[in-house]
């Protein structure tokens, strides 16, 4: 299927259609400029992304002038910040910028400022990434098709009549239309890794701890995890690598080195996985799944098998709790979570005229600001964490 929203087809420029790392081979050789790559796709943006919907805020000036001053620094004779020094990238509306709005999809944050950037933020300006701007998400990561944003869904560059996954839908629909090489998700129950299998891109949960939540708006602390998302696996690792290793701000964050994840890719991008080792969860091959996604899931077992990969079948018993831990533990930390957002300190306030109460104002304003889904699971959560069910459930 091709259409003028999909990578390489018309109207689409050659810089919009290259990988990350062939762009960064380029851009530091000085064959190209970062600041015309950076252009390239904020115009791609700009003519299609009226129809897609990826975007919630485009920063056309930061990321022009973060390209500039890439292509200073190369220009000087120094060394590229990265491996993907001068690529631009799409970062999903959930990580605090200190230059761009954090909404999280929601009302209840619209216009919001944070005074402070994420630590994924801080590693990527670090490493010389023009930031093009934020991607549209389910509020507060709540869903799994992006149609839960509190300003609009986003369409899927294959079919705009479709879904493009969620809740980071934002950030792998701008990866497919060609908006951006790079994005950056967020995952706590398949939201990185859903948008990618429904965009044909690439995506990645990385093992909890690797990557530091500070400055992620948090779903549910124990699960989320942001995470790198791009069109090629190698892509994908070298940005992982970015983004990854232990952060002093992030207590649940893991102190030992970043795997080697790009080694492992440019291995597996030569067809030879002689030596990895695969493991396929029993639980997953069983009835519940339709037809075609179970066929899909068996080829690509056998492609790795003919590339030289050895399978091995995992037993985890425990996944068959899996489904209803999870839909009991998101909630009750999504109502624990999201109690911060009450008119008072930031965001929304609705109802202050001076005939209203502290308790109407907070009232109102989550009223107001939360849509359906979200109040949904705080209500269930909050039910849940009560006085009677807490030992029951929680």
């Amino acid at each position: 299927m091709t259409n003028k929203y999909l990578v390489g087809a018309a109207g689409s420029s050659e810089l919009t259609s290259m990988t990350a790392a062939d762009l960064a081979q380029k851009i530091h050789a000085r064959e190209l400029s970062s600041e015309e790559v950076t252009q390239a796709h904020l115009d791609r943006i700009a003519d299609i992304d009226g129809d897609i919907h990826a975007f919630l805020h485009v920063g056309a000036d930061e990321a022009l002038a973060a390209a500039r001053q890439v292509d200073e620094q190369l220009d000087s004779g120094a060394r590229p910040a990265s491996p993907l020094a001068g690529v631009p990238l799409a970062l999903k509306d959930l990580f605090t910028t200190t230059d761009a709005p954090t909404t999280c999809g929601s009302k209840i944050l619209e216009g919001y400022m944070s005074p402070y950037d994420a630590t994924v933020t801080k590693r990527i300006r670090e490493a010389g990434i023009p930031i093009l701007g934020k991607t549209n998400t389910d509020e507060f990561a709540m869903g799994s098709s992006t149609e839960n944003s509190a300003y609009g869904p986003t369409h899927n560059p294959w079919d705009l009549e479709r879904t493009a996954g969620g809740s980071g839908g934002g950030s792998s629909a701008a990866l497919a239309s060609g908006e951006a090489p790079l994005a950056i998700g967020t995952d706590t129950g398949g939201s990185i890794r859903q948008p990618a299998a429904l965009t044909s891109t690439v995506g990645v949960k990385p093992t909890y701890g690797t990557v530091s939540r500070y400055g992620l708006v948090a779903c549910a602390s124990s699960l989320d995890q942001g995470g790198p998302t791009a069109r090629t696996v190698f892509d994908t690792a070298l940005l992982h690598e970015v983004i990854a290793g232990p952060d002093p701000y992030d207590a649940t964050s893991v102190d030992r080195p970043v795997a080697p994840v790009v080694a492992a890719a440019r291995e597996g991008a030569r067809g030879d996985l002689t030596g990895v080792r695969v493991g396929v969860v029993k639980q997953f091959d069983r009835d519940g799944y339709q037809n075609g996604v179970l066929d899909q899931f068996h080829k690509a077992v056998d492609h790795l098998q003919s590339l030289g990969a050895t399978v091995v079948e995992v037993d985890c018993p425990h996944f068959d709790d899996a489904l209803a831990a999870y839909y009991l533990i998101l909630p009750c930390e999504v109502s624990s979570n999201l109690a911060r957002f009450d008119g008072m300190r930031y965001g929304l306030r609705v109802g202050d005229d001076g005939t209203h109460s502290a308790a109407e104002v907070m009232a109102l304003t989550r009223a107001a600001g939360f849509g359906p889904e979200v109040k949904r699971r705080i209500i269930l959560g909050t039910y849940a964490l009560s006085v009677g069910y807490y030992d029951a459930y929680y």
